[in-house]
């Protein structure tokens, strides 16, 4: 079933039949999104145990990536989501690869949440397996190899992680990666898998892409700052530094101890101050 959704339809009224495979894109021209549909079709991801969701921008970019995908993420009754442009086109791999591909991949780490066919790995480090107009079957890296970022011409979720898009990001760039992020800040990882299937754009660096890319810098510099965290019964400083999780580890009694007689502080009675405390 190929399933269309608009911005006033409520998702919750669907009736949840769970199936294999929710197959979810964003349309900007249904002649492409045919093609897609055809190709995911013969490769197997057919009807009941996958269905397709799309929203028809065609006319206007009613909705952006992050705010669309999320939408038909809830929306999804698959066990996995793939999340996929309507210019992908399978090759020679299809849904019982793709089934046996994830199946290894949980034996492997029943903690991954999200894996695609191409990312970044670390600086300077990309894993690749997809034909583009930038080369024929590129296959780069030992796969399934741990990814940091992933493109988003193709990923897939595992849908009983709950894994989703930063709520404060807009547009067409960068999601790929935010969702690596939020998944990592949850405890779960990210792949890339090989997965080859043939991608017909060679991507665009527009202004959009750079204002993308600027938006995407400023949310997670800002998301993954140090910072002093006040619980109800501590004062905790938080930092990705080695250095600065034995300095906060080591002062943060005497720092609570501070904070409480701030002029500005509030709310402290003896029995709200955590055992050991100074």
């Amino acid at each position: 079933m190929t399933i269309a959704l608009n911005a006033t339809e409520i998702t919750s009224a669907r009736p949840f039949n769970p199936v294999r495979f929710s197959i979810c894109t964003l349309v900007t021209s249904r002649a492409e999104y045919a093609k897609m549909l055809a190709s995911f079709r013969s490769g197997g991801f057919a009807e009941p145990a996958t269905e397709f969701l799309f929203i028809d921008n065609s006319n206007s970019n009613a909705f952006t990536a992050y705010d669309g995908l999320s939408r038909m993420i809830e929306a999804a009754r698959g066990e996995f989501v793939v999340l996929c442009h309507q210019d992908v086109r399978l090759i020679d791999d299809g849904a019982a690869k793709l089934e046996a591909m994830l199946a290894s991949l949980e034996a492997r780490d029943p903690a991954w949440a999200v894996a695609g066919n191409a990312g970044g790995v670390n600086a300077g480090r990309l894993a690749v397996c997809i034909s583009d107009p930038h080369g024929e079957a590129q296959h780069v890296g030992a796969l399934p190899e741990r990814a940091m970022s992933l493109d988003e011409n193709f990923i897939v979720l595992k849908r009983s992680a709950r894994v989703g898009f930063s709520a404060d990001l807009k547009g067409f760039h960068f999601y790929g990666a935010d969702i690596c992020l939020c998944a990592d800040i949850m405890g779960f990882s990210a792949y890339v898998i090989g997965f080859h299937l043939r991608h017909l754009s060679q991507g665009r660096m527009s202004p959009a892409f750079y204002e993308g890319r600027e938006a995407f810098r400023a949310k997670w510099s800002r998301a993954l700052r140090p910072r002093w965290m006040q619980t109800t019964c501590g004062l905790l400083l938080l930092s990705g530094n080695r250095v600065g999780q034995m300095f906060g580890a080591a002062i943060q009694n005497q720092a609570l101890k501070l904070a409480r007689r701030l002029p500005q502080a509030r709310g402290w009675t003896k029995t709200t101050v955590p055992t050991g405390a100074p």
